[in-house]
């Protein structure tokens, strides 16, 4: 019997987990595991409740990424009403939806980076624990602290203004939306004081990609090298190719580029993805059924759009599309700490969305909700922050909800997440015999690029310590560090 060592809970992340490390006799790592250790239930809390109230319900998963839940609620019960698929709608209903989503994008990318992932970066995985954080990055880097909340209250006010609230808003409705933007909402974000307006947002977000390629510059190594492996990747696309994040087809290519998937109806999902549950985590395990168990898990996220997208349609984020690309030559990039950089991309793509949505008349219309013929089954996709989201419902009768499933993000990364908990754990600990807290966070530091979203997976409330525990091949405790 080997060593077993403990990581509990990841922190800087939305939510809670669980990391085991198995190591052998000789000490090196054996076998790796990122644990959900809670349960998952809200599939079943929303049975037998009435099919419109899913969207206002679905979204109390989280507080990070509300505004997904949602929408792909919406998206689902759009069609269950009649009123088709994602560009069914009234371009009112579907511009209002475009803008608010754009926001939650916005405000969830600048969140993770300046706020979560940002300390690894300025501060080292190395670094001191009592200044690697937010407070850290505020303290010795204000300016990048500074862009970070108020880039964040930016797409935080754009929510409110479309879905009502800045959390779990009431906004999308079955086959539309339930308001339109005034002139002085509008005005206020295309002419607002400086920094709280469109054209700032788009500067502090171009600021943002230059700063992580000169970063990325310095530190090749890091960031090409940690936690890198091969991958399949799958996202929504617009039909042309184009990164749209709102709606679109299923796309999915492996390690090399070519399409497993190729651009086929969301609504057909369950024809293409099963789910695989193991005994030692909540969190199930998708996979593409061509390639089964064994070989069909994929990435979503940033990365997987970035992969995947042929194009990404606005001018500046196109402009650096095109240099992420260009940096694999135009090949999948299967490394985990480019997450950022496309999260950057992203970010600064949600900035240009939203100007042009800004700028669109149709948001001051009032012809908010179209309706058709009531069928009883429905799918809603839509490309959350961290990847994408999947929402399915089916009624009875009596418009209730007689089944629900949701896919969300982090369940699709959850094989990645443990492929790059392996990889670094080799990387740290074979063969040392004390867990340093630069080890502890390498491994933290490749689950967040991942930015998961625990609570969305798991639907869980709660606080844990982080517990480290080392055993030796007789399994007795010699090693225990607790924050």
């Amino acid at each position: 019997m080997g060593q077993k060592i403990t990581i509990e809970p990841v922190t800087r992340v939305e939510g809670h987990g669980k990391v085991t490390i198995h190591l052998d006799d000789k000490g090196n790592v054996r076998q790796t595991r990122l644990h959900i250790v809670e349960f998952r239930g809200f599939e079943r809390f929303v049975q037998g409740r009435p099919y419109w109230e899913a969207p206002v319900l679905v979204q109390r998963l989280c507080g990070i990424c509300p505004v997904s839940h949602h929408l792909a609620a919406a998206k689902a019960l759009d069609v269950i009403v009649g009123a088709g698929t994602g560009d069914g709608l009234t371009p009112t209903g579907e511009k209002m939806r475009r803008l608010m989503h754009y926001g939650q994008m916005f405000q969830s990318h600048a969140l993770h980076f300046f706020h979560l992932a940002s300390p690894d970066l300025l501060f080292g995985v190395d670094g001191d624990p009592l200044i690697r954080n937010v407070i850290g990055v505020a303290l010795k880097h204000k300016d990048l602290a500074v862009q970070g909340v108020m880039m964040r209250k930016f797409g935080q006010e754009i929510i409110k203004a479309t879905a009502g609230k800045k959390i779990h808003g009431t906004g999308a409705i079955p086959g539309g939306i339930n308001k339109h933007l005034s002139i002085e909402e509008r005005d206020s974000f295309l002419k607002g004081a400086d920094p709280m307006n469109i054209d700032k947002m788009i500067s502090w977000a171009q600021d943002a990609v230059d700063f992580f390629k000169a970063y990325h510059k310095e530190n090749k190594d890091f960031i090409d090298g940690f936690a890198a492996f091969p991958s399949s990747h799958l996202s929504l696309v617009r039909k042309d190719g184009a990164m749209d994040l709102y709606h679109g087809v299923l796309r999915a290519i492996d390690a090399d580029g070519k399409k497993i998937l190729n651009d086929v109806d969301y609504q057909n999902y369950d024809d293409y993805i099963d789910e695989e549950v193991k005994n030692w985590s909540y969190m199930k395990f998708p996979y593409l059924l061509e390639l089964g168990k064994e070989n069909g898990w994929y990435r979503v996220g940033p990365l997987a759009r970035c992969n995947t997208a042929d194009f990404i349609p606005t001018p500046l984020a196109q402009k650096e599309f095109e240099i992420f690309k260009n940096y694999t030559n135009g090949k999948p990039n299967n490394m985990s700490m480019h997450m950022h950089w496309a999260r950057l991309i992203e970010t600064l793509h949600a900035a240009e969305m939203m100007q042009e949505l800004l700028n669109d008349p149709d948001l001051l219309k009032d012809d908010l909700v179209i309706k058709g013929t009531k069928v009883k089954r429905g799918v809603g996709l839509i490309e959350a922050p961290r990847g994408t989201l999947f929402h399915h419902y089916e009624i009875n009768d009596n418009d209730q909800i007689e089944m629900a499933n949701l896919i969300v993000s982090t369940t699709n990364n959850n094989e990645p997440m443990n492929r790059a908990v392996n990889s670094v754990a080799k990387e740290y600990m074979n063969g040392q015999k004390e867990i340093t807290e630069g080890m502890r966070n390498a491994v933290e530091v490749a689950i967040r690029a991942y930015d998961p979203c625990l609570s969305c997976a798991t639907h869980a409330l709660g606080q844990m310590p982080l517990e480290i525990t080392l055993f030796d091949v007789h399994n007795n405790m010699i090693d225990k560090k607790r924050s």
